[in-house]
């Protein structure tokens, strides 16, 4: 049996795309294995959209290297692998293939060359590829990504995803369709859309709130999730399946980037500060339990203090129930790279530290309201800590509860009995009158 390892890196495309290359190397009779040292090919999936993911990735392989053997292939795949193209098998000549996310057809082919010595770049955009006819190989995950939508056509200043990803392209809505199915079959139960822009997903007839409506009602999905969406991108017909589609959860991750117009003008962004809020008003109308999660950058080019500000004032103003915050990072082929008034990492670093606490504040606050408050959760998997177990509501709120490790998979209603100001504890409920308690696996 050969054997092939696997590191991801990035955001959950990766993830998806990790499972096409092992159903892929699947059918070339490859076996996953989490130790590099037994591995015949070791291949490091990878993210570019900051440069201390490169960085990291970078070290990694340095390690990575150490269990190289004759006959054994090291390899980069993804968006790093993308950019990078054959320049990264100059830097590193210890890495034998480089794949963008457009080339994973190639892998066998390009994997039994590197055995004979052929070291290889492929960075190809293939405007027709979706894997439609591999079968994934999920990685254990309770519940499971979908892939719907690939590439970006968007040309945010600061976003190196349209030169690693390609352009924008959807899968047609039969395709998920059969997926989801498949998926059901299988007892999964929650799915997540997947897209750079998801909801801007249009197959040519069908636009995004047909396919909430669609995969929703797929029999045996009990809830979907998507991300990640553009807040210009929810039209009132998106909005309407959200509220309407009882399997679509309440909870929507909506990347703002900066509280500043002058700065969203600038990072190429297709909404001011206050479309912006009047996306959420009409979110938060239409669903009032809704939870909101966002991304946001500080120290782009020109950002002045007063702009900071704004983005402060942003999160207080929406009240966000999380955010994943980040420095502006340079990024080759970019305009913001052309932008003057670069701002000195130590301000940025300043900046960054001052939002971080500001997003815990508003989150602690949001999350101590829910203490004593009964959801239903799905129990994910083994917490990290304490023999727990790690469930999530439908607002995404972890969750960590006891019981027994065969619960995993199943839903519980659970009692919200205290909160760290971000993650939860809490204790099973009785069921309702009416509503079983459903195990699926």
């Amino acid at each position: 049996m050969k054997r092939v390892y696997i590191e991801t890196y990035g955001c959950q495309m990766n993830v998806a795309d990790t499972e096409v290359i092992l159903g892929l190397l699947g059918r070339e009779g490859y076996a996953a294995t989490d130790d590099p040292g037994a591995a015949d090919v070791m291949l490091v999936n990878t993210c570019a959209v900051r440069d201390r993911a490169e960085q990291r990735v970078i070290g990694r392989l340095g390690e990575l290297q150490r269990y190289k053997r004759p006959g054994v292939v090291l390899g980069v795949v993804g968006c790093m692998a993308q950019r990078l193209g054959p320049t990264l098998l100059e830097q590193a000549p210890y890495v034998d293939l480089v794949i963008g996310p457009d080339g994973y057809r190639a892998l066998p082919e390009l994997i039994e060359g590197a055995r004979g010595g052929a070291r290889a770049a492929e960075t190809t955009f293939k405007a027709w590829e979706h894997y439609e006819d591999i079968p994934l190989e999920r990685t254990g995950r309770v519940g499971a990504f979908v892939t719907v939508q690939r590439g970006c056509d968007y040309r945010c200043t600061f976003c190196i995803v349209p030169m690693t990803r390609g352009p924008e392209r959807s899968r047609r809505l039969a395709d998920v369709l059969t997926e989801v199915r498949r998926l059901a079959a299988e007892t999964v139960t929650e799915v997540t859309l997947l897209g750079q822009t998801v909801n801007s997903y249009h197959d040519g007839e069908h636009d995004f709130a047909e396919l909430l409506r669609a995969v929703g009602a797929v029999p045996g999905i009990r809830r979907v999730r998507f991300t990640s969406p553009y807040p210009t991108d929810f039209t009132d017909r998106v909005v309407a399946a959200m509220a309407e589609v009882p399997a679509v959860c309440e909870h929507v991750h909506l990347p703002a980037q900066s509280g500043s117009s002058r700065v969203l003008k600038r990072m190429g962004r297709r909404y001011t500060r206050e479309r912006y809020l009047e996306c959420v008003a009409r979110l938060r109308q239409a669903i009032p339990e809704i939870a909101i999660t966002t991304d946001l950058i500080v120290g782009f080019p020109g950002e002045t203090e007063t702009d900071f500000a704004r983005t402060e004032s942003l999160v207080r103003e929406v009240g966000f129930d999380g955010a994943f915050t980040f420095k502006y990072s340079p990024r080759e082929g970019t305009g913001a790279l052309r932008l003057p008034d670069a701002i000195p990492d130590e301000v940025a670093g300043e900046r960054l530290e001052r939002l971080i606490e500001t997003v815990r504040a508003v989150a602690r606050q949001r999350n101590m309201r829910l203490v004593g408050s009964t959801h239903e959760v799905l129990v994910e998997k083994l917490a990290k800590r304490g023999g727990l177990l790690q469930t999530r509501t439908r607002t995404n709120k972890v969750v960590l509860v006891d019981g027994p490790t065969d619960s995993i998979g199943s839903y519980l209603d659970v009692r919200l009995t205290g909160t760290t100001g971000s993650t939860f504890t809490g204790v099973p409920v009785p069921v309702p009158v009416g509503r079983e308690l459903a195990i699926w696996r």
